[in-house]
């Protein structure tokens, strides 16, 4: 069964049990990886998937990265990595929207590809419910249609033959009214099988004889292998001579269409129904090829890996190569304003004194009463930004980041002591540059072996026009998020959107961790984000994911 490959139209690429054909691949005007990509599918698979990896950590388009995620879990399931599949899709699915309909495709697509691999993994229950999903989502009829006959190979697979029937001949009476000979045959195909399975002595050869006359009309010799492989299953112990020429159909077949699997299938049976003398010459390759197809397998996966890392590590490098520039740049700033500031404050500094000293008794006096109201709530709050958090933050890379730099941490450690000593005094917001690059750093600091964070859309253009103490107040609400995704969620997959839209700046978080209670009790972290977020004029949302974990989406006016 082959998989899904979404960006191309869904009833193209949705392939049935009785049927492996791979769908023709049209060439989509999307941006340069992305077409490259598709260029390599079927033919490179480690290419495409590197070049749908770059798509991954380079794209602002979020559909774009979720189309991506979900070709590169089909080319690991085909090489066999059906786990690393499963983590693809599921980071997919954390960058979609079910509300919005240009998502739905893609989220029919995922929800397919994962019932697909629940098959594979032999977890029934899971792969009909990821159907009905795919179903909910389907685009079209002919989509449908397909979704429903891999859901009824699932509970053919879990041996619910009768539930089975029932989906398949409703497919079937479906197909007749399309017309459409090759899905007729394939349909066909399943049903007798079924009937066979549920009942030993029905006679499904007919029904499977027409079903292969009609591929054979059709040239269909991904449809043809399929039939060869039910017929000489049917007739293996009833007419082993009629077995033994299905299975040497299948064998020539598959190697026609490269079908590794189903030529060990069709050396199996070869072992087992040809003569002796014959026997030997069949187990020799069956031997060779099983260890070939595993061997590659393995390569594809040591390699799908590397990719993943190397991508990484280049990125990471950047980061901190990008972060050691930045440090120069503003220690270089900072000197230089440090001596314009102190020639002028030598210049002005007579004359501004005197009216200094009456301006500060005037404001002494006009804002005495509302600094003790609110000294003891604001020094309450800095304590837990500068050091309660600051803390966090380092242990966090303490025990997650492998090289720690010594002379970094010193300065986070210094940075803070500092803050800490003047907690009680209240400073404005100060110009950033790149602040992007800061909350890239912030959210990966929280990346660990157990818990991947993916940052996307968050670019200087995102910030531009941003008010300073509006990137600072959220700035805290990010890392605030970060603390409590650490402590509780226990997420394995973080995903943070930013996003400009309408004149508001938007910030979407998503895990796949445990998500709220039934009953949500705010603590400080949360109490604490939730006024930040109303202090700028903006608004907070959450609730958990649709399949599991917590979403929070925040809006924030910019102009």
């Amino acid at each position: 069964m082959k998989k899904l490959y979404y960006c191309l139209p869904i009833s193209l690429l949705l392939i049935y049990s009785c049927q492996k054909k791979k769908p023709q691949l049209k060439p989509i005007d999307y941006w340069a990886d992305y077409r490259k990509a598709l260029t390599f599918l079927y033919k490179q698979n480690d290419s495409a998937f590197y070049y749908f990896n770059k798509v991954v950590n380079t794209s602002k388009d979020t559909l774009q990265v979720a189309g991506a995620f979900n070709q590169m879990a089909a080319i690991q399931s085909d090489a066999g990595d059906h786990f690393g599949a499963q983590e693809n899709l599921i980071m997919s699915l954390q960058l979609l929207d079910e509300k919005d309909p240009k998502h739905w495709e893609c989220l029919a697509s995922d929800y397919n590809e994962l019932g697909m691999e629940g098959n594979n993994l032999k977890d029934y229950d899971a792969a009909i419910t990821y159907f009905n999903s795919a179903i909910k989502f389907s685009v079209d009829s002919m989509s449908t249609l397909a979704i429903l006959n891999n859901q009824a190979n699932a509970y053919r697979n879990k041996k619910d033959y009768a539930k089975a029937l029932k989906i398949y001949r409703g497919v079937l009476a479906k197909r007749k009214k399309l017309g459409t000979k090759i899905e007729y045959a394939r349909v066909l195909c399943n049903i007798a099988t079924t009937k066979w399975l549920m009942d030993p002595q029905y006679n499904p050869a007919p029904e499977l004889l027409e079903s292969l006359l009609i591929r054979q009309k059709e040239k269909d010799r991904w449809g043809q292998n399929s039939s060869f492989i039910h017929l000489a299953e049917y007739y293996a112990n009833s007419r082993p001579d009629s077995a033994l020429y299905y299975s040497k159909q299948l064998y020539n077949i598959a190697r026609e269409i490269n079908s590794p699997d189903d030529q060990l299938d069709a050396l199996q049976k070869l072992v087992r129904l040809a003569p002796l003398q014959d026997t030997k010459r069949y187990f020799a390759r069956y031997q060779q090829l099983s260890d070939s197809v595993q061997t590659s397998r393995n390569a594809a996966k040591n390699q799908f890996a590397l990719i993943r890392y190397d991508a990484e590590k280049n990125k990471a490098d950047n980061f901190k190569l990008q972060k050691d520039n930045t440090e120069k740049r503003y220690q270089i700033i900072k000197q230089q304003t440090l001596m314009g500031g102190i020639l002028l404050a030598t210049l002005t500094g007579g004359i501004g004194l005197s009216f200094w000293y009456r301006k500060r008794k005037q404001r002494i006096e006009m804002e005495a009463d509302r600094s003790i109201r609110n000294s003891q709530l604001k020094t309450s709050k800095k304590v837990h930004d500068v050091v309660a958090n600051g803390l966090y933050r380092i242990m966090a890379e303490i025990e997650h980041k492998e090289d720690l730099d010594k002379e970094e941490l010193l300065d986070q450690i210094e940075a803070m002591y500092e803050q800490s000593r003047d907690i009680s005094y209240e400073k404005q917001p100060i110009a950033s540059e790149n602040f992007h690059e800061k909350i890239s750093s912030l959210l990966t600091s929280f990346a660990s072996p157990e818990t991947k964070v993916v940052v996307v859309s968050n670019n200087e253009n995102t910030w531009a026009t941003v008010e300073n103490a509006v990137k600072e107040e959220l700035r805290h609400v990010v890392l605030e998020l970060m603390i409590n995704m650490k402590k509780h969620s226990k997420a394995k997959n973080v995903a943070v959107r930013f996003e400009r839209k309408e004149g508001n700046l938007l910030v979407n978080y998503t895990d796949d961790g445990i998500g709220l209670p039934e009953k949500v009790v705010f603590g400080n972290g949360l109490f604490s984000t939730s006024n930040r977020v109303q202090a700028i004029n903006g608004q907070i949302n959450l609730s958990n994911g649709p399949v599991r974990g917590l979403q929070i989406s925040i809006c924030v006016p910019i102009v």
